[in-house]
C-alpha cells in the first residue's frame, strides 16, 4: 500500500517537489486531485490555509526529501514569515470549517467563471450563425448589403483574434439548429485560428474569414436534397452537388468580393494531389486561402456529417486526415493544423493515465499538447465539476482516445460528449497552478 511508504510531516516543511496525499474529502480542498506533486509556492500557501498542522507525503515519489529541509528557521513562502518546525509525531489536525468552506467557495467561484467564459463564446457563435443567415437572405435582394454584413462579422472576429495574443479553441455545448449555418461559422473560426498560426497578416485573415464563411453559399442555389454530400448520391446528383462551387463563385462576384476571396471560394474542394473538383488543380496552382479552407472544411465534415451515424470524433478525424488523406492537403498547412489542434482536439473523449474518463473542452492553439479536460468524478456533482488544465498537471496525461459509446453510462451522462462539434475562441489566460494528480 502506498500509505505504508508515506509519512506525516509538519505542514511548514512543505517544499516544491514533494508528493503529498491529502486526508480530506474532495470538497474540503480546492485541488483537482487529493494526491499530487507540489509544483508552486501558491500550492504550498493553499495547503497551509487548510487548517492542517501536519500533512502526509511520499518520499519515493518526491524530488525533495523532508530530511533536506532543516527544521530550524524554515524559509518563508511568498511573503510568509519564517517559522519553526513543530514536533513531527503529532497527529494531523482536523481541517477547520472555515478552511473547508473557503475551498468549496473557491471551487464554486472558479466553476462560475468557467461557465461565464463559455457563455460568452456560445453567444458569439450563435450571433455569428444568425448573421450568416441574414447574409443568405440578403444575397438575392442586395448582394452589396450581404457583402457589408459579411465583412462586418469577419472583421470583428479578426480584430478579437488578433487582440487575444494566445487563443484557446473552446468546445461549445450541444449545438442544435441548421447545420447549413453552423458549418460555415465553424469553418470560419477554425480557419482564422489556422491562418493566425501560419502568420497571415490582418488583411489576409479578413480575406480568409470571408472565404471560410462564404465557401458554401452556392448551395443556396441547389435543391435541398443535394446540398449536403451523401456517399449514396447517384452520378447525376453528385454532379449537381459539385455545381455549388460554380454557383458560389457567381454569387461572390455579384457581392463584389475581391479576386483573392473569389479564388479561395472556387478552390475550397480542390486537393493538393489533383483529386478535388471542379478544376482538379494540384498544389502548385492552389492559393493559401483555398488550401486552408479545403482542409478545415474536410475536418468539420468528418466531425459533423449530415448523417450523425457516420460522425468521427475529433481525434479520429485528425487521425484519418493524417493517415489516409495526407497527400490531399498542402504539407505546411496540414502540419500547422495538427500542431494547433493537438493530438486530442476539443470534443475528444479520452481516458487519463489514472484511468479516469474525461472530455477535452479546450486547447491553447499555441501550446496544444496539454489540453484542458472535464474529468468524470462520481464524488463531485456535475454542476460543480471543474475543468482541469493538464499543462498545469505534469504528472497526469492522456492514455487513449475513446468513442462515446465506449464510456460507462455514468461517465457518458456526466461528460455529455457532443453529437455536433462546434468551436469558438477566447483569450488564453494563465490560470493559477493547480495541484497535480495521482497517477
Amino acid at each position: 500500500m502506498e500509505d505504508s511508504k508515506s509519512k506525516l510531516i509538519d505542514i511548514q516543511r512543505l517544499r516544491k517537489g514533494m508528493f503529498v496525499q491529502l486526508e480530506l474529502g474532495w470538497m474540503d480542498h480546492p485541488f483537482p486531485m487529493g494526491s499530487f506533486k507540489i509544483s508552486s509556492d501558491e500550492q504550498i500557501q493553499t495547503l497551509r490555509s487548510l487548517g492542517l498542522s501536519q500533512i502526509r507525503y511520499v518520499p519515493s515519489r518526491s524530488d525533495v526529501q523532508v530530511d533536506e529541509v532543516p527544521p530550524q528557521a524554515l524559509p518563508a513562502v511568498a511573503g510568509e514569515p519564517a517559522l519553526e518546525a513543530s514536533a513531527p509525531d503529532q497527529m494531523p489536525a482536523t481541517p477547520q470549517g472555515s478552511g473547508a468552506d473557503r475551498a468549496r467557495q473557491a471551487r464554486l467561484a472558479a466553476r462560475l467563471a468557467q461557465e461565464r467564459c463559455l457563455e460568452v463564446c456560445e453567444r458569439r457563435f450563435f450571433d455569428a450563425t444568425r448573421q450568416y443567415k441574414r447574409v443568405g437572405e440578403q444575397l438575392r435582394l442586395s448582394p452589396q448589403e450581404a457583402r457589408r454584413q459579411s465583412e462586418e462579422l469577419v472583421g470583428s472576429c479578426v480584430s478579437e483574434l488578433l487582440a487575444n495574443g494566445e487563443s484557446v479553441i473552446r468546445l461549445l455545448t450541444e449545438v442544435s439548429g441548421d447545420r447549413s449555418a453552423t458549418h460555415p461559422i465553424n469553418v470560419m473560426v477554425i480557419s482564422l485560428l489556422l491562418g493566425k498560426a501560419l502568420g497571415l497578416e490582418e488583411a489576409s485573415l479578413k480575406d480568409l474569414g470571408l472565404v471560410a464563411m462564404l465557401h458554401d453559399i452556392g448551395k443556396l442555389e441547389l435543391p435541398d436534397r443535394v446540398r449536403s454530400f451523401d456517399d449514396q448520391f447517384t452520378t447525376a446528383e453528385y454532379r449537381m452537388y459539385q455545381e455549388h462551387v460554380e454557383q458560389g463563385v457567381l454569387l461572390a462576384q455579384r457581392m463584389g468580393l475581391s479576386p483573392g476571396v473569389i479564388k479561395g471560394i472556387s478552390q475550397h474542394h480542390e486537393m493538393a494531389d489533383g483529386s478535388g473538383f471542379p478544376m482538379r488543380h494540384k498544389v502548385d496552382r492552389l492559393e493559401t486561402l483555398g488550401k486552408i479552407v479545403a482542409l478545415v472544411n474536410r475536418y468539420d465534415n468528418l466531425c459533423n456529417p449530415a448523417r450523425l451515424a457516420i460522425a468521427l470524433t475529433p481525434h479520429e478525424a485528425l487521425s484519418v486526415i493524417f493517415a489516409q488523406m495526407k497527400a490531399r492537403f498542402d504539407t505546411s498547412v496540414l502540419g500547422a493544423f495538427i500542431r494547433m489542434m493537438g493530438v486530442y482536439p476539443p470534443g475528444s473523449v479520452v481516458q487519463l493515465v489514472n484511468d479516469r474518463f474525461a472530455l477535452v473542452v479546450s486547447v491553447n492553439s499555441s501550446r496544444p499538447l496539454r489540453p484542458r479536460v472535464l474529468v468524470h468524478d462520481p464524488v463531485v456533482p456535475r454542476s460543480e465539476a471543474l475543468i482541469l488544465d493538464l499543462e498545469q498537471v505534469p504528472e497526469l496525461g492522456i492514455k487513449r482516445s475513446l468513442k462515446a459509446s465506449q464510456l460507462p453510462k455514468a461517465a457518458l451522462d456526466y461528460l455529455s460528449p457532443r453529437q455536433r462539434i462546434c468551436y469558438f475562441f477566447e483569450r488564453a489566460v494563465e490560470a493559477p497552478s493547480p495541484a497535480g494528480a495521482e497517477q
